[in-house]
């Protein structure tokens, strides 16, 4: 039973939101629950103007509004940020850190997310250190990263014959072009813009989560 239990805690599907660059809260707040509301039930904290002292409010918060909806939050790039705040879990970049020393700091019940950008093998090697997921991007051109490194719905289709693992979808990602890469075997799509920057931002998250049904 409690294996069972921990892997329906470690399912990741659906929309990904993850937050904008936001310094004021209330607004990031407002935004994240009319996302919630939309659908999203993985929401990804990630701030690269916040300071430590912004990050953990922020990420605190979070924390508070995932709960109301029942949704998961996992936090970027910052081991120690997730566990401060009891995060569903972490997502590590290139540089953030070994998926050992995440699991030795957050315990085997938290979700380790992995970026691992265009590079199967990178994703095998994330897979066999431990972790609950992988990622891969860009698959548009993003306004978020511009110059990041382009990954192929081919890649997907590998990635989904080899790995056991959820599989992660980012970069540039609309409603519009979101459906073939669900089709090439993305578990979820991993969306800043067309979310939080949408006129309407609970119905475009609806629309995202539309595309799981």
């Amino acid at each position: 039973m409690k294996n069972n239990l921990n892997v329906q805690i470690k399912v990741i599907s659906g929309l990904f939101a993850i937050t904008p660059d936001k310094v004021d809260t209330a607004e990031l707040l407002h935004k994240v629950r009319l996302v919630l509301q939309g659908g999203a039930r993985v929401l990804q904290y990630r701030n690269k103007v916040a300071d430590a002292e912004l990050g953990l409010k922020q990420a605190e918060a979070l924390r508070e509004l995932t709960r109301e909806f029942a949704a998961k939050l996992i936090v970027n790039d910052d081991a120690v940020l997730a566990k401060q705040v009891d995060a569903d879990g972490v997502h590590l970049g290139g540089a953030d850190g070994s998926v050992a020393a995440a699991r030795k700091l957050l315990g085997s019940r938290k979700i380790i997310g992995v970026s691992c950008y265009n590079r199967l093998a990178m994703a095998h090697e994330a897979v066999r250190q431990g972790a609950d997921y992988v990622a891969f991007g860009s698959f548009f051109s993003s306004t978020v990263k511009p110059d990041a490194v382009a990954a192929t719905p081919d890649l997907l289709r590998q990635a989904r014959r080899e790995l056991k693992v959820p599989i992660v979808a980012i970069g540039g990602i609309t409603v519009q072009n979101g459906a073939q890469l669900l089709d090439a075997g993305a578990d979820a799509l991993a969306v800043i813009s067309a979310v939080f920057s949408a006129p309407d931002v609970e119905g475009a998250a609806r629309e995202f989560s539309n595309l799981f049904k």
